[in-house]
């Protein structure tokens, strides 16, 4: 039987797809996430279905790990236990690195753990540098080494010395210096803080970008013109009201930083496996847990499903996958499960409702429409062209908007009122209660 690829699965928190020369952004520097996609595909239109959270990063990386939806992954209420910072994933969901350790993968983790303990124990045979929570100081990062047992009590955590995206690089590094590449083949799951706040890029990135340089996206807002239903949560708060333009200019150079050193520590692990030996029989992956407004529509946080928040950059490079190619159509981040396993040719369980995106390579067809909400009071549908978002905030009127991605990429038209538009008003919102119907929600 031919040896099945290793894969190197690496996810960062926070990084927004627009954020990367390869996808138009012409500040920030990511030249290795570039290099990247030359080398490999890039699949510009993956989605993330949003949460019931306002930590949407836990029910994205649940949907992820499951290969299905953010209401099949972690239950109905979606939220943790009282006093746990992290999420259950459904009982008797297989994880992805549960069915790759299954036959016959070595799996490793490092870095931030959003999920429960137990979902880690049976998807992981070793790790080092395990953040098990949502987020923290980067420069004191409590840490568990891995537990064989699977327990991690809180007397086992200790600080990290370093700043955690080097920490979780560090271990990285290290495992593909200690693998045999007679042994079994890696899934290496590398998973970033990054560039999620507090955003405090290390020297010299905290200098790289100045803030009287950074010029504001065109749908920068000092504020959201209505009560969205999330206008003053945790994220929101991280910048004053109204917006103002100089602070935001701030915040966006930092987010930059964040974003430029982590670029430059993928590049130590990218070269680690080549320099031992591992980048010819290896898959990698690049994908963000969600994205983040930093300013846009007058919002700081994901807590809302306009696409500066649902979508994420997505990168494969390796056996199997196109170079230099990129794909257009709809995903969503949870079709990764089933694309893994096929491209290393592992049956695909019943459960997983995600869409394999290995034919898309040949022929860029994905879906035909994508669905999202945050909690119960924002949903979304949007095809290849348009995007209709519902609001439903309690002690508000209902309200909704129209916007034609392709003449409005920045979502700044609001066309729903436009009679013009009527017909395909009706019809998006057909569209969304399928979708409702479908997923539960």
């Amino acid at each position: 039987m031919k040896r099945r690829p290793n894969i190197l699965f690496i996810i960062s928190d926070d990084h927004r797809h627009g954020t990367l020369g390869v996808t138009g952004d012409p500040v920030v520097e990511t030249p290795v996430l570039d290099h990247l996609a030359v080398e490999g595909t890039l699949v510009a239109q993956t989605h993330i279905m949003g949460g019931l959270t306002d930590a949407v990063c836990a029910p994205s990386r649940a949907a992820l790990l499951t290969g299905t939806n953010p209401i099949t992954a972690l239950g109905e209420d979606g939220q943790p236990k009282e006093g746990d910072a992290t999420y259950q994933t459904s009982p008797g969901l297989p994880l992805l690195p549960e069915i790759f350790r299954k036959v016959g993968y070595h799996t490793f983790f490092t870095g931030k753990w959003h999920n429960d303990t137990n979902s880690f124990a049976r998807s992981f045979d070793d790790g080092d540098r395990i953040f098990m929570g949502g987020m923290s100081d980067h420069y004191h990062v409590p840490l568990h080494p891995f537990d064989p047992g699977g327990v991690y009590p809180e007397q086992a955590i200790y600080q990290g010395e370093g700043f955690s995206t080097a920490l979780f690089a560090d271990a990285a590094v290290e495992y593909l210096a200690t693998y045999d590449p007679d042994d079994a083949p890696f899934l290496l799951y590398l998973s970033f803080m990054a560039p999620h706040d507090p955003r405090t890029p290390p020297p010299p990135w905290d200098e790289m970008y100045e803030s009287q340089n950074i010029t504001l996206p065109p749908n920068f807002l000092p504020e959201h013109p209505f009560d969205n239903g999330e206008m003053r949560g945790r994220d929101e708060l991280l910048a004053k009201f109204p917006r103002d333009a100089n602070e935001v200019r701030g915040h966006i150079a930092d987010y930059y930083g964040m974003i430029s050193n982590m670029d430059s520590h993928i590049g130590r692990v990218l070269d680690a496996l080549d320099r031992f030996g591992h980048q010819s029989d290896t898959i990698v992956v690049y994908v963000a847990d969600h994205g983040l407004a930093v300013g846009q529509h007058g919002l700081m946080g994901k807590q809302n499903v306009y696409d500066h928040s649902l979508r994420i950059p997505l990168i494969l490079a390796g056996p199997g996958i196109p170079a230099d190619h990129m794909i257009d159509s709809l995903h969503f981040n949870f079709d990764l499960f089933p694309t893994l396993c096929e491209l290393a040719d592992i049956a695909i369980p019943d459960n997983v409702d995600g869409q394999s995106m290995v034919p898309s390579f040949a022929n860029d067809r994905g879906r035909h429409s994508l669905y999202a909400f945050y909690k119960d009071v924002q949903r979304m549908v949007k095809d290849d062209r348009w995007k209709y978002i519902a609001y439903s905030v309690p002690n508000d009127i209902a309200r909704s908007q129209l916007f034609d991605l392709v003449a409005d990429p920045w979502e700044m038209n609001d066309l729903s009122e436009d009679v013009k538009h009527a017909e395909r008003v009706t019809s998006m919102v057909r569209l969304l209660a399928e979708w409702r119907m479908r997923i539960g929600h």
